[in-house]
């Protein structure tokens, strides 16, 4: 079978998604797959025949002029000739012109099947105000929350009823970025400390999001079809879970499967489906929680296009239970071709 995978992209995850492409495609080189990689931030320079060749010379986001290479490049990457014979697309690309539909509005128009959530559940799922709208309309618990906008950054009438509604330790977040990016934890309710939260989270999205911080456990769950995957609890070194204990080698803890109550871990399983169905996911995608100490999950995200090497969360927990990651990338080109 003939295969694009599209890696890179323009979003502040760059760097994780090059990681990411490049191991899906590997994984289906082994399979016996032919394997295109496009990296859609370079349009029609952005296409590698090689894996060895997409490793060496593609370009880090510290690298990539991004007032050169903008989203116009996706229509010139997708457009071209080079995919008329190609069979399926499997984007990896995370955030912001990948995860929020938008590729897969071009894949569409240009009837290209890929793997992976449509346009609109890819919008929803990016969108954590609206997401979490549609949580709580079907009883899915998620942590309280409040929505501002970027010209609420220094108001600080604003910070005050914040500090009264909450009257606690906060999480401050841009609406539409992953890999915990532009987050902020804040305890005791400084008025400083909130607006310094608002201007980081204002650097990423134009909507803020403050949420009622859950004391407990970080869990995880991953869903492959219409089955979900263990759950794993994930232990932050020091700090909390953010950017760099996500993706520096020794800084966090997995434990998988979770050493919960059994009837716990059911139950936050079936809690992350029913969320991947209210949205309208397909394929594939993690659930984000934070467990409270009297073992109450509170949903935090849903995530269509997850971190994909083979030490990712998905497949840490598609492994343990004896899926290896040439397998799973099958799978989810099998689920999107509708052969399983």
């Amino acid at each position: 079978m003939k295969v694009v995978v599209f890696f890179g992209g323009i979003s502040n995850e760059r760097d994780i998604s090059i990681k990411s492409g490049l191991a899906v495609a590997t994984a289906l080189a082994e399979l016996g797959h032919y394997v295109l990689l496009v990296d859609p931030a370079l349009g029609s320079k952005g296409f590698y025949d090689s894996i060895h060749e997409a490793s060496t010379k593609v370009p880090s986001l510290s690298q990539l002029d991004r007032k050169i290479y903008t989203p116009k490049m996706y229509i010139e990457a997708i457009h071209n000739d080079r995919l008329d014979d190609f069979e399926i697309a499997f984007p990896v690309l995370h955030g912001k012109f990948g995860e929020d539909g938008l590729i897969q509005s071009l894949l569409e128009l240009r009837g290209l099947p890929y793997t992976g959530s449509g346009v609109k559940a890819s919008a929803l799922g990016i969108d954590k105000n609206t997401s979490k709208i549609l949580f709580s309309s079907v009883g899915i618990t998620t942590p309280r929350w409040s929505v501002f906008k970027k010209n609420d950054i220094g108001n600080f009438e604003i910070y005050e009823d914040i500090r009264n509604e909450f009257n606690g330790k906060i999480v401050v977040k841009p609406n539409d970025e992953g890999s915990t990016i532009g987050v902020s934890i804040i305890e005791g309710g400084n008025l400083d400390d909130i607006n310094k939260a608002f201007e980081i989270a204002g650097e990423y999205s134009d909507t803020i999001i403050v949420e009622e911080y859950i004391e407990g456990q970080e869990i995880t769950v991953g869903i492959l079809g219409d089955e979900p995957l263990p759950v794993i609890e994930i232990i932050p070194k020091s700090g909390f879970y953010d950017f760099e204990h996500k993706y520096e080698k020794g800084k966090t803890e997995f434990v998988c499967p979770a050493e919960l109550p059994e009837d716990v871990s059911a139950f936050t399983q079936t809690l992350a489906l029913n969320a991947f169905n209210i949205l309208g996911c397909k394929g594939f995608a993690r659930a984000d929680f934070r467990l409270s100490e009297d073992y109450q999950p509170f949903l935090l995200e849903i995530n269509t296009i997850p971190g994909f090497t083979e030490h990712s969360l998905v497949p840490k927990a598609a492994k343990s239970i004896g899926i290896e990651f040439p397998e799973l990338c099958q799978r989810i080109i099998d689920l999107a071709l509708n052969k399983e």
